[in-house]
């Protein structure tokens, strides 16, 4: 049964992200219950995407503190799977801390941010930029460094780009 859900867990993903997406009763809160019970069930059954968004919506937009852990848990799993987006995230909350449960540690806010901008996060190119050109996040100064990262940041399709290739499709 396990081996079942796992199997279903990327289908129920994508039918919650398809349903937290439509317009049609926004503002439910039925709707907005099963959205969430549904990607709740994909991440708990290893849905990287579910791990993420779910994640996300609870560290974000959770009603309480236990939410907002919670919800950094789910990012964590999300971000330790290989997901980009998860990795920034967690590069900013392990820089900041939250509350008790996730206590600044600039090392492993490094090691994500590192993660996400290898898969050409924009933010986390920039992030990294950064860390090297002002000596962030107890790393040293280095212009070598930084230039590196500035060139992989000319890796990432601009906007402009992505908006003028979807309207060509």
């Amino acid at each position: 049964m396990h081996w079942l859900m796992r199997q279903l867990a990327p289908l129920i993903a994508w039918l919650a992200d398809r349903l937290f997406h439509l317009s049609l009763f926004k503002r439910s809160r039925q709707r907005h219950r099963l959205v969430m019970r549904l990607f709740r069930f994909a991440a708990d059954n290893g849905s990287q995407r579910a791990l993420s968004v779910y994640g996300h919506l609870l560290h974000f937009r959770g009603e309480d503190v236990a939410s907002r852990i919670q919800g950094g848990i789910y990012l964590q799993r999300a971000a330790d799977a290989g997901d980009p987006k998860a990795q920034y995230q967690m590069g900013r909350i392990f820089e900041n801390g939250f509350e008790h449960y996730f206590t600044p540690d600039l090392g492993k806010a490094l090691h994500y941010y590192r993660q996400a901008a290898e898969q050409l996060h924009p933010l986390a190119i920039q992030r990294m930029i950064e860390v090297y050109e002002e000596g962030a996040l107890g790393v040293a100064i280095d212009p070598a460094r930084a230039n590196c990262w500035r060139q992989r940041q000319h890796q990432v399709p601009s906007v402009e780009a992505l908006s003028v290739s979807s309207e060509s499709r």
